[in-house]
């Protein structure tokens, strides 16, 4: 308990660090282990990173995958690991608070909860409904000696909802709820992102999309953690796609230049 009280006290501590804080998303034991070696500071799960292990899509995974999933990239790794818990497995306030009292028990320092709620016709929760929600999580997260980082998402730019008012309104609704930490995936101007940083008091994260600013120009608007989300697995799979095709169609061998590369740090990582 107080090694999980101590890397969650760590993990919120170092949002408040001069440089973003560079939150990379493992979806194995190994890959844990792998980003561990290569001197980043905390990682989280990543929920599409996760379902695609399973030749699943995002969003087809249990709660209680989920938080073996977490389980395991805990035990994998000696950094703070915060889970991707997707809506809480959950749209009632009861059930998001049982999920994140689940979180605790699987020695997380920290977790996200977004307010996409999975259904088509209204992808968004209302937010006083979303509110009441990260209050809930909020509670269970911090209602013991281990202090969670409860990370509060606002899901509109994913969702066709480029909307940077309400994006705003709720991300300070859930500031108010409890939250530690806030996260508005899809934002991608830097100024959007520097209007959000001066409207909220909470460390902001931002996903490190394609066409999204640098760590740099993040940092000197005052964004206090990236992340990757699936990004990395997808790479992986990319990676894979790309040797294997190559093998495919060119009956050749080229890939084992990337093959070395990873040979070489797993055998760092595991060794």
């Amino acid at each position: 308990m107080s090694d999980q009280a101590d890397k969650a006290r760590r993990f919120l501590e170092r949002h408040g660090g001069a440089t973003p804080l560079l939150l990379a998303n493992a979806w194995d034991r190994g890959s844990a282990r792998l980003l561990e070696s290569l001197g980043f500071e905390a990682l989280a799960t990543t929920s599409s990173g996760f379902a695609a292990t399973l030749a699943r899509l995002d969003g087809s995974v249990s709660r209680e995958e989920a938080l073996d999933h977490a389980r395991m990239i805990v035990e994998a790794t000696t950094l703070p690991v915060s889970a991707d818990l997707e809506n809480g497995y959950a749209d009632d306030a009861a059930g998001v608070a049982e999920t994140f009292a689940m979180a605790l028990d699987a020695g997380l320092a920290g977790a996200s909860i977004e307010d996409y709620s999975g259904d088509l016709d209204a992808p968004i929760y209302e937010l006083d409904v979303a509110a009441e929600r990260v209050r809930a999580a909020a509670e269970a997260a911090h209602a013991g000696p281990v202090k969670l980082v409860l990370t509060a998402r606002a899901e509109n730019y994913l969702h066709g909802r480029g909307d940077l008012a309400d994006t705003i309104t709720r991300l300070q609704a859930y500031q108010q709820a409890g939250a530690d930490a806030l996260y508005a995936p899809g934002l991608t101007e830097l100024q959007d992102i520097r209007r959000v940083v001066e409207s909220i008091e909470l460390p902001l994260n931002v996903l490190a999309l394609a066409d999204a600013p640098t760590v740099a120009e993040l940092a000197s608007v005052g964004v206090a953690r990236v992340s990757v989300g699936g990004a990395f697995a997808f790479a992986a799979l990319g990676s894979l796609v790309a040797a294997a095709s190559e093998l495919r169609d060119e009956g050749t061998y080229g890939y084992w230049a990337q093959a070395k590369v990873g040979a070489r740090a797993a055998r760092s990582a595991f060794g």
